[in-house]
């Protein structure tokens, strides 16, 4: 009867690690779990069995848990859960709007330190220079970088 029971609580426990490894995001109860199950199976093992067989026990547990482990990573499991799609867009860039450093405009949203602006006829995302900038404050475009506007406060 104990050797069922060391046998029951250290497959229980790969179980669990494996599950939590793989399936479940982050460290939660599963792993706990899994690893005081593994942990009393091998305590199990060393109090009912004898030292030889606790040896053995916890090598084998640990083996196990390996042999666990590369069977769920070589099986077509994970390909079935990972994004087969290749993501091939891009950003746009402002290069087709006429926004040039000194350009003014006014803020649609709150810039803390990213928002709306309104410049001319364009509404862009812009980045504040300095600070937080108010809705509905004039701005005035100090650099354009790429896909970024900086603004800062008209004074």
């Amino acid at each position: 009867m104990n050797t069922l029971l060391v046998v029951i609580l250290i497959l229980v426990g790969v179980a669990l690690l494996v599950t939590e490894l793989f399936l479940i995001p982050g460290f939660g109860l599963p792993g706990i779990v899994g690893f005081i199950s593994i942990a009393g199976g091998v305590f199990c093992a060393y109090f009912y069995l004898g030292n030889t067989a606790g040896h053995i026990t916890l090598a084998a547990s640990v083996v196990l848990c390996a042999i666990a482990i590369y069977i769920f990573v070589r099986s077509k499991m994970l390909d079935k859960m990972a994004l087969q799609e290749n993501i091939d867009s891009k950003v746009d860039l402002i290069e087709g709007t006429d926004i040039h450093i000194g350009d003014k405009g006014v803020t649609i949203s709150r810039l803390a330190p990213m928002g709306k602006v309104r410049i001319g006829d364009s509404d862009i995302e812009a980045k504040s220079y300095e600070a937080f900038i108010d809705q509905q404050t004039e701005v005035e475009v100090v650099a354009v970088e790429g896909n970024k506007i900086i603004v800062k406060p008209l004074s």
